[in-house]
This record gives C-alpha cells, structure tokens and sequence, in this order.
C-alpha cells in the first residue's frame, strides 16, 4: 500500500504543486506543476504614509491560486490523494471581509512602506522590549509593523480578518479560517515560549494605534492539524478510500518545512542548518527561545518549528543577488548563464578578491545589482569586480562568510555545538557554494535534498493522516533513506583567509568564529 500527499510550496520568485508518494517507507516526489510568482509594482494611493516617488508592491495571489488549482487538478488525474499541505514566506497577508472575500492584493513585504510604522512602535515600545516578548529579529517588513502602516487604509478599515498566505489558500480550499503557528511567529506578535498570541504586543497594537486585535486574527493551530476537507468540487480531489481530501497544517512557513526535512535524525541540536532559496535562514533547532539582550543585539529571530521546537536563526540573503545579477544580464543582452555556467564562471575567478555584505538594505530590492555591488565595495575599500566571474564569486564568497559569521552567532547565543551544516534547497545544488561553506565553516557540509521543504511538508501531513508515526527523528529517518545527499569536507588550512574575509566585511578587525 501507498500513501499520496501534496504540497503546495509558495515561494517569493516561483510556486509548484508537488505529489509525494510514501511506498515501503520511502518518499519519492515528482512536480505536478510549477508557475511563476513575482511581486506586481503599482501607483500607490494618496491616503498611504509614503514618499511621492514610492510604489506599492503587492502579490498577485489570485494568479498564485490560478496556478495552484491547475497543479492540484494534476496531481488529482495522477491518482488519489490522501492529503494537502501548504507552504510559503512569512509575514505577508491577505485582508478579508465580513462575508470571507478577499479585499485586495496582499502587499509584499519588500514594499517600503513601513518606515514610518517602525518609528512610531519603537517610540511607544523599544525594539529591546519587544524582544523580550516577541524573540523577533528585527525587520521592517515583520506583520506588526505592516498592521500599524495600513491601520487607517480602506481595506483594512473594512476588513473582518487578516490571514496570512498559507491560511489564505487554506481557507480557499476548506471554507475554514486558521493561523498556523510557524508561520504566524514570523509576524513580530506571537510569544515564542507559549506559542500563543503575546497579550503585551496586541495591547500596544489595540490601546496605542487602532489596530482591531485579536479581532483580525484566527485562531492559531499547531501543525499537523487537520483543517478541513478540499470543498472545491470541481478539482475531484479524492483519497485512495474515496473520501474528500483532508488539507493538513504542516510547519506552513517554507522554513519550518525545511527544517523537517534535513535528513538527520538522531541529531536534533548536533546540527546547524541552512534553507537555501532567495533568502537563506541560518540557524539551530532549539526546545525553547533565546530571548537574551545579546540574542536581540545580533537580531536572530525564535520561529517556530514543527514538535514544538523553536528555528534559532538568522536571515541572510540567499540566491536572491545571484538570481537578479543573471536576470540583469540577460534582459540588457549581455549574457544569459545557467546556473551550472554561472557557478563554473565564478569557480574560475579568484577567491576573496571582492567581499561585500550581503545583508546591507542596498542589495534588497529589484534593480541593477552590480552596480549596487560596486557602491557598495567603493564605500567600503574593496575592489569592484570587473568580470562576469568576478561578480558571481564575490557574492558566493561573502555568501560562506555570511554564513560563518551566522552559524558561529547561533553556537555561542543559544550554547549549542553543532557538528554538521546541512543546507536544504535550490542552494544545495551550488557546489561552489557548499564547499566554501565548508571551508568557511571548519565543518562538514550535507547538502540535499533540493526538495527538502516539500518533503518536509509531506511528511507532516502523512503523519497526521496515519500513514506515518513517530516524531521528528522518525519523519526525517524517513527522508534520509528516500534521498542522496552529497557531503563536502572542509579543506584543510583556510581558516586564516576566511577570517580575514569576513572582518572585512564586518569593518571591525573581530571575528565571532574561531579560526581553524
């Protein structure tokens, strides 16, 4: 007997539908569709809190669920399917009215419109003691200050609910409103230790600015929940029993999905892991919260994870740079490079010739990212990369360093050790990049599977459906004997440079990780 369970894994640049079918205790995963997902630039109206020279980004969610019907009718003329689960970014939310219609577009958290938000929080409530209730890394795009911006705009004026993405397309299969957890602890507003809504944070939210809270919200499920049942008769969404399909609350953030998906079991707290997509997240899997003052100096963020666990990390940016320089060059006509002759091209360069960091808000929005590079090494004293190879391998060296730097901060604030990284997703694949980590790192590289966030997904809906059991050792036993992963070992004698690297881009002369 088998068993079938889809993702749908909701991404900031693509979205795909995914079959995992579960035989003899191996997961085997095949695409049923994939679909395209970028933010829509839009004039922005005059009642907004924005510059006159600001555009709205928002997200085309009906084109989003458009794609994702067309992948589920799919995977239904495939075969049976016994369960659905749900994955996507954080943070971003769609605003619904009294009778359950979507008001507009979600904003995209890359829109600068919450500056003046932030300002106005922070004066009421210092960024240090919000962490102390929230253990959220500070981002200007986090749903509390997104809530406080559009507090006075029409749509939210007329809203009765705010759900965010992967409980929107929930309750557009299921006719049913929830908030699941690991998604919901990335808005700045959930107390990571009870895993409940922070009182103090919706105070300030009701008593300060306005905002309707918990009124707006849903009530917040842990994953493995059952939701409902697939209602949309016209997708013939059935199990392998006949019986409409369950949708399932899996870890619905794509990293908590992630995380389920590294293949080490028996290792929960010997490893560190990184999510490799546009962003990477880069942390350690905890049984509780670090919410110490050193914790909120270093701005790592506690997310919720599936088990009850807590995601410790760090967002670092991930192929986002590499994928907008490609992008670059292929629409002016200067080259267009697959990621395989990308990757070749940048191996061929010489290492450590410009670094650069990463996370600076200079490289976080669409537009002309080498030129961005070269202010940035201009500003800072290094050397602007002259060549295609040159641009991509300034990226993936400051990319390991970044990485380093993170994965060090995360040992010494939560007092874990880890043994092993293991890097998860589209990043895995880029072996320039996972070697140099290693390198980087001191430490063995596990890289895979490609498809870690979908596995994960399916996992946990498998589970709550029966056609698995036991906890996160037994769920990742599983996708270790269902995957190939390819293991990198540090090279001996890199330690030195690499330190030298990342205290250039830090400025400071002083490295968090001990050399090697």
């Amino acid at each position: 007997m088998s068993s079938t369970a889809v993702a749908i894994d909701l991404g900031a640049s693509s979205g795909r539908v995914l079959r995992g079918i579960l035989t003899d205790g191996r997961l085997s995963v095949e695409e049923c569709s994939r679909f395209a997902n970028s933010p829509v630039t839009l004039p922005h109206g005059a009642s907004r809190d924005a510059g006159a020279d600001e555009e709205d980004l928002v997200w085309d969610v009906l084109s989003l669920w458009s794609g994702i019907r067309a992948g589920l009718v799919e995977a239904a003329r495939r075969g049976p399917v016994d369960a659905i689960g749900i994955d996507t970014w954080g943070v971003d939310y769609g605003l619904l009215s009294a009778d359950g219609r979507l008001i507009a577009n979600p904003w995209a958290y890359r829109c600068k419109r919450t500056d003046q938000a932030v300002e106005r929080v922070h004066t009421e409530m210092p960024q240090e003691t919000l962490y102390r209730y929230n253990g959220t890394q500070h981002q200007p795009f986090n749903t509390l200050f997104q809530l406080v911006a559009d507090r006075s705009l029409a749509p939210t004026e007329a809203a009765r609910t705010a759900l965010l993405i992967p409980d929107l397309i929930a309750y557009w299969l299921t006719g049913r409103q929830v908030c699941e957890v690991t998604n919901a602890s990335t808005t700045g507003l959930i107390d990571p230790a009870s895993r409940r809504w922070s009182p103090e944070i919706l105070g300030l939210l009701h008593d300060q600015f306005r905002v309707r809270v918990p009124d707006l919200l849903a009530d917040l499920v842990e994953p493995g929940t059952l939701v409902g049942s697939a209602a949309l008769s016209d997708l013939s969404l059935r199990t392998s029993a006949g019986a409409p399909t369950p949708v399932v609350a899996v870890g619905s953030h794509d990293t908590a999905s992630a995380v389920v998906g590294v293949p080490a079991p028996g290792r929960s707290g010997r490893f560190g892991f990184i999510s490799s997509g546009t962003w990477s997240l880069v942390g350690v899997e905890l049984d509780h919260p670090v919410r110490s003052p050193a914790s909120a100096t270093a701005n790592f963020t506690n997310e919720l994870g599936v088990d009850g666990t807590v995601r410790y990390l760090s967002n670092v940016m991930g192929m986002w740079m590499l994928q907008e320089i490609l992008r670059q060059w292929r629409e002016a006509g200067e080259a267009d490079l697959s990621w395989p002759q990308a990757c070749k091209l940048a191996g061929q360069a010489e290492p450590w010739r410009t670094m650069v960091d990463v996370n600076d808000e200079l490289f976080a929005l669409p537009g002309p990212m080498t030129e961005r590079i070269d202010l940035w090494a201009l500003d800072h004293h290094e050397q602007p990369p002259q060549t295609h190879g040159q641009y991509l391998r300034a990226v993936i060296d400051s990319l390991a360093a970044a990485y380093r730097r993170a994965l060090g901060q995360a040992q010494q604030l939560s007092g874990t050790h880890i043994e092993t990284v293991n890097i998860v997703g589209g990043g895995s694949q880029n072996a320039l990049l996972c070697q140099l980590t290693a390198d980087a790192t001191g430490l063995p590289v596990i890289a895979g599977p490609v498809e870690g966030t979908a596995m994960g997904n399916i996992v946990v809906s498998l589970r709550a459906i029966g056609a698995l059991d036991g906890g996160l050792d037994e769920l990742r036993q599983v996708i270790a004997n269902s995957v190939i992963t390819t293991r990198y070992e540090a090279r001996p004698g890199r330690g030195t440079a690499w330190q030298a690297a990342e205290e250039r881009v830090l400025c400071t002369g002083q490295s968090l990780v001990e050399s090697h």
